[in-house]
Order: structure tokens, then C-alpha cells, then sequence
């Protein structure tokens, strides 16, 4: 029996086995939730049951006062999620579940571009030629040309690129509070960023709507929490290839539930994004162990 506490590959592989159908089933069901209510507003709610859901740990961050500096890197962090989740709802509702998790799979490669431009990390041959190639793959699922790319498509890359610049202030983040007061404080935060905006479109939800946003909430938090113990039980180069069956659950949800075309494009183009993605977290980690670069960010879904 192997004792080493970050390297027990077969538990990591399981605990992302399960993130990954945790995350589907969150965008499942919001895309059952459909059109009924703005996203804004959808938006809010899923964070207002999480606020509460996470009330003990934001008790504990106030009484202990939060570090020096950490304020505004929260508020920040707010703003940008704020927007992003905001976004994703309005894709979610109109996008197929498969096509959502494919574009979705761009945010590792805005934080790797990222820390590049504003934390001053490398760019090797290996990380160009990875992001090349999901930039490829991003292409593939979008067909801009062959198809007109709807509001949903936009929306969906749009929230790609500010879900990472906001995984980007989690490095800094992570410096100040662990990560259940970071994840804490995001639902606080983002809460309070889409109060306004959910009051401008406010709908009178049901209680079927409500339940929905409930499970949103509950699939949503199990999937961080599967993630971070995957993360601590292997090296990511053995758990981040097995974020592709994620594509495939979102495929067969799609297809078995809502009736969705299974669309080889977005198979191809996820599988490319996924692959890049893979390998730098896998050359990197091989680097890594022989003390040849620093460690770089770790991309989180």
C-alpha cells in the first residue's frame, strides 16, 4: 500500500470520476431549468443557496476578520464571477449540454495566457503549441463561417475567458485564506455582485424553479469538494485527462434527455481542447519533478 498522500492515482481518477458527473448534472439542470428565468436572476439564487449552504464557514471568516489586503482581491474576484456565471446561465439555457462543456474547457488555457501576461510566467515551445491546439479545437466546436454563432455562443465564450481571468485570482487568493473560505466568499460575493441586476429582471420563481437551483447549488459544491480531494490524492498529470469523460456524460445527457444531436464537431474539437490541456499538465508535472521550472498554476474547472 502506497502511503504517499499525493499519489494514490486510482482514488484521484475515482474523486474526478465524480467531479466530472457532479458538474454535468449541474448543467443539466439548468439547462431543464431552461428560459424560464433570467440568468441574472438564476444566476443570484444559485449563489444565495450557496451563501447559505456555506454560512458556517463565512460565520468563521468574519469573526476572524479577513487578512490584510484580501478585501479587495474578493471583491474583484466577485465582480468577474459575477459576470461569467451570469453568461454561462444564458449559454446554458440555449446551447446543447455538450457544446456549453467543450467551449467551457477553454478556461485552463485563459489562465495559463493569463499568468503569462500578468504574472510574468514562461511561455515555452510546449505551452504555445498546446494552446494552438485547443485554440484549434475551439474552433471546430464553433464553426464560425459554416454556421452563424448565436447569442448563446458568445455568451459561453465569453464566460470561458472571464471564468479564467477569475481562476487567476485564486493563485493570489490562496495565499491569504484556504480554499473552503475562498469558495465561501465567491458565493458571497457574487450573491451580492447580481442583486441588482437579478432585481431589474426579477421573475417570481415556483417552486419547481426553486428545487432546481437547489440541486444546482448541491451538485455544484459536491463537485468542488470531488475535485479538491482528487487534486490531493494524485498529481494532476493522472487527473486532468479524465476531465474528457465529462464531454462524454454531457453528450449522452444531451442526447438521452433533452433529444440533442450528437454533434461530431464538438466531439472532435472538445477532444482536441482536452488532449492540449492533458499533455501540458502532464509535461509540466514531468518538469517539475526534476526541478527543472517552477510550478506552475493549476487550472481549476
Amino acid at each position: 500500500m502506497n502511503d504517499d498522500p499525493a499519489n494514490r492515482p486510482v482514488e484521484g481518477v475515482l474523486w474526478m470520476l465524480a467531479t466530472g458527473l457532479c458538474f454535468v448534472a449541474v448543467t443539466g439542470s439548468v439547462r431543464y431549468l431552461g428560459t424560464g428565468l433570467p440568468a441574472a436572476e438564476s444566476a443570484f439564487l444559485r449563489f444565495v443557496f450557496g451563501s447559505i449552504l456555506l454560512a458556517p464557514v463565512l460565520a468563521r471568516v468574519f469573526r476572524a476578520g479577513l487578512p490584510k489586503g484580501a478585501l479587495p482581491l474578493f471583491a474583484a474576484r466577485g465582480a468577474l464571477h459575477s459576470l461569467a456565471t451570469a453568461l454561462w446561465f444564458y449559454a446554458m439555457a440555449r446551447l446543447p449540454v455538450a457544446e456549453v462543456t467543450a467551449i467551457g474547457y477553454l478556461n485552463p488555457i485563459v489562465v495559463t495566457l493569463g499568468a503569462a501576461v500578468l504574472l510574468g510566467e514562461k511561455l515555452a515551445a510546449r505551452r504555445l503549441t498546446a494552446i494552438a491546439v485547443a485554440l484549434l479545437g475551439a474552433l471546430i466546436v464553433l464553426r464560425p463561417g459554416l454556421r452563424e454563432l448565436s447569442s448563446g455562443h458568445l455568451a459561453q465564450l465569453s464566460a470561458a475567458i472571464i471564468f479564467g481571468c477569475s481562476y487567476l485570482m485564486v493563485k493570489r487568493l490562496s495565499a491569504l485564506a484556504s480554499a473552503t473560505e475562498v469558495v465561501a466568499m465567491m458565493s458571497l460575493t457574487v450573491a451580492i455582485g447580481l442583486f441588482i441586476p437579478a432585481l431589474t429582471v426579477w421573475v417570481t420563481p415556483d417552486l419547481t424553479q426553486i428545487a432546481i437551483l437547489v440541486l444546482v447549488t448541491l451538485f455544484a459544491t459536491a463537485g468542488h469538494y470531488c475535485m479538491t480531494r482528487a487534486f490531493v490524492a494524485a498529481p494532476l498529470a493522472v487527473t486532468q485527462p479524465v476531465v474528457f469523460l465529462q464531454l462524454v456524460w454531457a453528450t449522452l445527457l444531451g442526447a438521452l434527455v433533452f433529444g440533442e444531436a450528437v454533434d461530431p464537431f464538438v466531439l472532435a474539437g472538445g477532444a482536441m481542447i482536452i488532449a492540449a490541456i492533458s499533455y501540458m499538465t502532464w509535461r509540466e508535472a514531468q518538469l517539475r519533478r526534476r526541478a527543472v521550472t517552477p510550478t506552475p498554476e493549476a487550472a481549476k474547472l
